[in-house]
């Protein structure tokens, strides 16, 4: 997962459940390639590394060998490596936080003229298409002002985008299943890159369901009073979640320390909460399609007292 900045908010009524609610902020930096020439890619290269917080401190990473980091005179949100001598090879960077560094760039590949390095295929924010979902394919290069062609298995023509002058990526919406991947050019008529591996799109009349935990164990034995903590966990972010017990659904505080999971705290269980709970979630933008249940945790809750003879 990526290295997240996490702030909590903290709001909510004396009489009604508690919510803490994380706010997110990605600090994984971007790292792409700028060459002089598009039509030959490995003449005179600069490498871009583009932090998402201004800072004085980068570094580049080539083929897994750190190089010296770079401290500037002032903080800046991105910092260029002009690359000399042997240029191929596989880069990524980091930029720099208060408390260290962020984590790693993603790969950026540089193969010399002979060839354009493939580009990285994925899905947001799931590898899925169902219902109420918008599904989109994000086909990353490393160099600037390419094209962008995206081909589902089976299918004559490509899905072209104009090209990418401002960034190094483009997306596409995704609607059906299929085996997908993509390439890019660097003119109009010029030959495609390698293709990207394939990523596998499936259809799903309902998203899958959450996993539910409660201290990474599927049933305890409680005594009234005790507090409990369930974890429900979706396969995607942004997310509504609802838990149950039996086909009730349980108004209870909550709270998030990441997007994709929410934890529900039973304060003060009795006797009579005892039983069988699975949490589900839906999309934002979608207030009927609920995903499957989860598998169910179970409560059992014991006063130690033994039965009448």
């Amino acid at each position: 997962m990526s290295m997240l900045v996490v702030f909590l908010l903290l709001w909510g009524v004396t009489w009604g459940p508690v919510t803490e609610a994380a706010i997110f902020y990605e600090t994984q930096p971007s790292l792409w390639a700028e060459s002089e020439s598009l039509l030959k890619p490995s003449a005179n290269v600069t490498l871009t590394c583009q932090a998402r917080l201004e800072t004085p401190d980068f570094q580049l990473f080539k083929n897994g060998v750190a190089q010296e980091p770079v401290h500037l005179d002032s903080p800046a949100i991105k910092h260029q490596f002009l690359l000399t001598g042997d240029t191929q090879g596989r880069y990524r960077c980091r930029s720099g936080l208060s408390t260290g560094w962020t984590q790693l760039s993603k790969l950026l590949e540089l193969t010399g003229p002979k060839s354009l390095p493939a580009p990285w295929l994925s899905m947001t924010p799931v590898s899925w298409v169902s219902p109420g979902l918008n599904t989109t394919a994000v086909c990353r290069g490393g160099l600037r002002g390419v094209t962008f062609l995206l081909r589902r298995e089976g299918d004559h023509e490509f899905l072209e985008v104009p090209e990418a002058q401002e960034d190094v990526e483009a997306t596409f919406p995704v609607h059906q299943p299929g085996n997908y991947s993509c390439s890019y050019r660097t003119d109009g008529e010029g030959a495609l890159s390698e293709p990207s591996a394939t990523v596998t799109i499936e259809e799903l009349a309902a998203p899958p369901p959450p996993v539910l935990m409660h201290r990474g164990e599927s049933s305890q034995v409680l005594h009234p009073g005790n507090k409990v903590t369930l974890t429900c966990v979706a396969p995607l972010s942004g997310v509504d979640f609802q838990l149950r017990r039996g086909e009730k659904e349980l108004l209870v505080p909550r709270s998030s320390t990441s997007p994709d999971r929410v934890f529900f705290h039973l304060n003060a269980v009795a006797l009579g909460d005892g039983g069988h709970y699975p949490c589900r979630y839906r999309l934002h933008d979608n207030q009927n399609a609920w995903s499957g249940d989860s598998a169910p945790v179970e409560l059992i809750l014991s006063d130690e007292t033994l039965p009448a003879p």
